[in-house]
């Protein structure tokens, strides 16, 4: 059965010529310039040799996966400019550009989730917990995070697509299916906004409980202030970048999977907001190297700091009470 039975299965040119550059150059723009971001970001991080702290490890596999992104993009930007109407009506060559984007969005996500776990460990309660936390742990880590996202972002490669079947179709990603889509986003939005809201309200927590335990104690607290407020304004441009980034995918997955129109119905308004999704992504890929190379650098030299001055008040606070 076909899912839009009353559309035509004629695929004519629909595209203008000026809104495919209009809409394809900057999206090679932005990946072109994410290119250059996470290639810079690999290469200090080899450079400077700081592979061997876990959250390196993490930083380092983060920009190979926005690295990926972008040339996944670029891919698919270029076959949007050299014939456009096969990322409505779909087609055998969409199949692997739209497979490796998968990929490497998964990775991305995976990634995010990772790093803000190691973060939550890094100012856990316990001191003994941030030293669990091994370089071994951390590529362990990568080693998981990549052979979930490529299992699963190559699974329409392995036979879960609808080339020959137009009955679940996508009207906005061709050739995937809407039941795979869904599969894939639900899921992973979910670990994408739930799993970093929750490890960084709990860092900003813990920062705060340990600014009025030294406030009891007698202590100054503007240090401690200072970093609870470079770290919630740091947490809160993480989780915005990713919610812009991604929620507006899972708002296309939802109305493909409810959408009874047929594609020539659809164009243009539908399919420019598929391609700006696609920019948003690639933004998102830009943006991390900005936020985790730069902010993170400074939040985690002050959580550094701030860890040995917890120590150094502890102890004088527990002298005082003797």
């Amino acid at each position: 059965m076909n899912r839009y039975p009353n559309c035509s299965t004629n695929h004519t040119q629909i595209w203008s010529h000026y809104l495919v550059l209009a809409l394809g150059i900057p999206q090679l723009a932005i990946n072109i310039a994410s290119v250059i971001f996470n290639c810079r970001v690999i290469f200090t991080r080899i450079a400077t040799k700081e592979l061997h702290k876990p959250i390196s490890v993490l930083f380092c596999n983060l920009a190979f996966s926005d690295l990926f992104t972008s040339f996944s993009g670029f891919w698919i930007s270029m076959l949007f400019i050299t014939n456009p109407d096969i990322t409505i009506f779909g087609s055998k060559d969409m199949l692997a550009p739209y497979a490796f984007y998968t990929v490497s969005i998964l990775s991305t996500i995976y990634n995010l989730v990772s790093i803000g776990t190691e973060c939550y460990l890094a100012v856990a309660e316990s001191m003994r917990t941030r030293f669990r936390v091994a370089r071994n742990h951390s590529v362990a880590a990568v080693l998981i995070n990549q052979v979930l996202a490529f299992f699963l972002g190559c699974l329409p490669l392995m036979g879960w697509n609808c080339l020959s079947m137009e009955k679940n179709l996508s009207v906005l990603y061709s050739p995937f299916c809407v039941d795979y889509l869904i599969f894939i986003t639900i899921p992973n939005v979910v670990v994408a906004f739930l799993i970093p809201l929750f490890t960084y309200l709990r860092i900003i927590i813990i920062l705060r409980k340990r600014k009025l335990r030294m406030k009891a104690c007698g202590q100054a607290t503007g240090t401690y202030k200072s970093a609870e407020i470079q770290v919630a304004r740091t947490s809160i441009f993480i989780w915005l970048l990713a919610l812009i980034s991604y929620a507006p995918v899972f708002a296309g997955v939802i109305f493909g999977a409810i959408n009874k129109q047929c594609h020539i119905d659809l164009y243009p308004g539908v399919y420019i907001f598929r391609n700006c999704t696609a920019m948003l992504i690639t933004t998102n890929c830009l943006g991390n190297p900005i936020i985790y190379a730069l902010k993170a650098k400074t939040v985690g030299a002050k959580l550094k700091a701030l860890k040995c001055l917890f120590t150094a008040h502890a102890r004088a606070c527990t002298l005082e009470n003797i």
